[in-house]
């Protein structure tokens, strides 16, 4: 059986609390599988769909064919606002626990689907139709994933650290990535393009069924937060938390910009600069891969750093300085894509530290944002028309500009999403010190 310990609010009887190595295992898990299973189907976009599910348009125009693929990588983005909404309304309503169970099978399904689905060539432009609907269906899980891992670790810490614990289901993303392109990289490594594109690209896909399973454990055996028992016993929950939420649509406005260029930073890196990194500088899939892996370990690390410095200086402070040197780093980035290996791992390098620092305090400062009633509906709603705003089109926007305006464009298509977060950020109050109870 899991050990618990018992916290007592005041005025309440005693509810159960989970210990600090359970919360991080229940909020982490989910966000790791997350993004595992965004990173597979992002390298699957930039290396295999194009041949698999466009495999006409491959023949004659093999760019053509990955940017089509790059926009069926959007769809799951599109999908985001309508999971958070549902999954926000039952999660406000019901509580964390059974929201995150039920959004945790909805993501594990889908990606499962994916691995077993038909190429063009066995059931022609259906496999793009269920292609998509898997990919909606995994957007709608992932929706209700990542606002709810974010609760259930912010409503369980002190009041001291409550972006240090806001940081665990966030390390979630460096573990997703460094399991996705871990396995990639052995498939690349032992089996060749045609076998890749045959069946290897499948397998990750259909191992992330191991993960699900282990998260569905963990998540089935955790308590619900002792922030919303004591609100619930209170009869302080939402019983409409979408309408409840309309008074707050600033804060959504405000989070969603604010969080824009942390998701436009991941899907550069991530998923645009393999693709280029592999057709337009010449470097082997295995090679770029294997320094992204490397490049993921400062990721992580300044996830934990940009908590740290959040604690102690404030939210708004940290990710003013992070988003203003990530505006400077875009004028320079492009000028680091080249067929030098040195240079590459400093673009990665550099903008994974970038990424930590403004990742890392999202954790706390969108949930911050909103009273309790509404957290899950709002922070949920803010992180993913985020994803939107700064992700969705992100490997696809950025194959444009470089074909059409030069690498150049891609530098200045980062500054701008880094200026106008600034004035979001600028017009955020400073949370570090809010009631997270009320």
């Amino acid at each position: 059986m899991m050990s618990t310990t018992t916290a007592t609010l005041a005025g309440t009887k005693a509810v159960k609390k989970d210990s600090v190595a359970e919360i991080i295992a229940a909020s982490m898990v989910g966000t790791a599988i997350e993004f595992y299973d965004n990173y597979c189907y992002s390298i699957a976009a930039a290396s295999y769909f194009g041949l698999i599910f466009f495999t006409d348009v491959a023949k004659s125009n093999p760019a053509i064919a990955t940017l089509m693929a790059f926009v069926t990588f959007a769809v799951s983005f599109l999908a985001r606002p309508f999971g958070s909404m549902l999954f926000g309304h039952f999660g406000d309503k019901l509580g964390r626990k059974k929201t995150l169970v039920v959004a945790l099978m909805t993501m594990g399904i889908s990606t499962f689907l994916v691995g077993v689905l038909p190429g063009y060539e066995q059931i022609g432009v259906w496999s793009v139709v269920i292609l998509c609907l898997c990919r909606a269906c995994q957007g709608v899980g992932l929706a209700g994933e990542w606002s709810g891992a974010a609760l259930v670790a912010t409503e369980n810490a002190p009041a001291n650290k409550r972006a240090l614990y806001g940081s665990f289901p966030n390390l979630g993303a460096p573990i997703g990535f460094f399991c996705a392109y871990g396995i990639n990289l052995l498939l690349t490594t032992h089996l060749s393009k045609a076998q890749m594109v045959a069946f290897g690209w499948r397998i990750p896909f259909l191992m992330s069924a191991i993960l699900v399973i282990i998260g569905l454990y963990v998540r089935a055996r955790m308590s619900e937060t002792p922030v919303f028992q004591k609100a619930s016993e209170e009869k302080r929950t939402s019983k409409h938390p979408l309408t409840d939420l309309l008074p707050y649509w600033r804060q959504v406005l405000l989070g969603t910009v604010a969080m824009g260029i942390t998701y436009t930073l991941f899907y550069i890196l991530g998923t645009w600069s393999l693709s280029y990194g592999v057709s337009g500088l010449g470097f082997s899939q295995p090679e770029y891969l294997a320094m992204q892996m490397v490049s993921v370990f400062f990721f992580a690390a300044f996830i934990v750093v940009g908590c740290l410095q959040a604690d102690k200086r404030g939210r708004k402070k940290v990710l003013l300085a992070t988003t203003a040197v990530t505006l400077v780093f875009s004028f320079f980035a492009p000028a680091l894509l080249q067929h030098d290996a040195t240079r590459i791992m400093l673009f990665l390098c550099l903008g994974f530290v970038l990424m930590g620092g403004l990742f890392g305090p999202s954790g706390a400062y969108l949930p911050e944002l909103f009273p309790m009633h509404v957290r899950y509906s709002g922070a949920g709603l803010s992180y993913n028309l985020a994803a939107i705003f700064g992700g969705a089109f992100a490997p696809s926007l950025a194959t444009w500009l470089v074909s059409t305006y030069g690498i150049m464009s891609v530098g200045w298509y980062m500054a701008a999403m880094s200026a106008v977060a600034l004035i979001a950020l600028l017009l955020i109050k400073e949370s570090k010190n809010m009631d997270y109870t009320k």
